[in-house]
């Protein structure tokens, strides 16, 4: 990053206990939302055959996963705000507009900041949660302090080792690691197909089974150990009373509410 960017430090405060609704006005809306979700699921599978390689390093993976979602940030900004998001945002962050676009392009710059930290920072969750209502869907993107969670699944990367271990030790551990890797492997091909059954093809599934869905998901790291969950979240039908015509900020809502409860181990700082 360069000019602005490079003074750049976060502002958590446009995350915060906040979420994007987004409409879904007809089919073709619902067609794109679906793409873009098996597109995550498509994703996930491809992290999980990369994982089960044992001559593919875990760093490959976890690059090829960051630069997915970070991608799926920069395209959500230029759909918003044009090829100046950066521009838009910034200009939001110091007061110098205050309007809706202005507000959902700093909501993203700001998830795109801290998902680039995810290179280099340990300890922090990305732990977004996507719903589907009936006519939008909602993302709330979040982090959290902490790596893990009680229910995620934890695999280990010799690549990120520092210490050094004795030799009748060292084959233990990269034995180990690699079955970590393949037990999270085939975790998250499991849960990719979770992803394609709660937002099913609105071309071949009747409204009332697709009009509610919901995932969350949380990934981590703290030194060698990686962690990773994706699981089912049924949204609030009662949330939502009238309908939304463009994208829009709103409420966390209580599913965010919930899963951080239930998820987090209590001591975490969601951001």
């Amino acid at each position: 990053m360069s000019g602005d960017q490079d003074r750049f430090n976060g502002d958590a405060r446009i995350l915060h206990q906040k979420a994007v609704r987004t409409p879904l006005p007809d089919l073709e809306a619902e067609r794109v939302f679906h793409e873009n979700m098996m597109t995550v699921a498509e994703g996930r599978e491809r992290k999980a055959e990369l994982l089960a390689d044992p001559d593919v390093p875990l760093l490959q993976a976890y690059e090829m996963e960051f630069e997915r979602v970070a991608e799926s940030f920069k395209r959500r900004l230029r759909r918003i705000a044009g090829e100046n998001y950066e521009d838009v945002a910034m200009a939001y962050f110091r007061g110098k507009r205050d309007d809706r676009i202005g507000e959902l392009s700093s909501y993203y710059f700001e998830a795109l900041w801290r998902i680039q930290q995810r290179t280099t920072v340990t300890d922090m969750i990305f732990f977004p949660l996507i719903l589907r209502y009936p006519d939008s869907f909602t993302m709330n993107v979040r982090f959290a302090t902490g790596y893990t969670t009680p229910e995620s699944v934890r695999y280990e990367s010799p690549e990120h080792l520092v210490e050094e271990f004795a030799d009748e030790h060292k084959q233990t551990y990269y034995e180990e690691s690699s079955y970590s890797q393949q037990e999270a492997a085939a975790y998250l091909k499991e849960t990719a197909q979770i992803i394609r059954e709660e937002f099913p093809d609105p071309d071949t599934t009747p409204f009332d089974e697709r009009k509610y869905g919901g995932i969350v998901s949380a990934g981590g790291r703290r030194g060698t150990t990686f962690s990773s969950l994706l699981e089912r979240v049924e949204p609030d039908r009662e949330r939502f009373d009238t309908p939304v015509t463009e994208p829009t900020l709103v409420d966390a809502g209580e599913e965010a509410r919930r899963t951080e409860r239930e998820l987090l181990c209590g001591g975490e700082v969601v951001l």
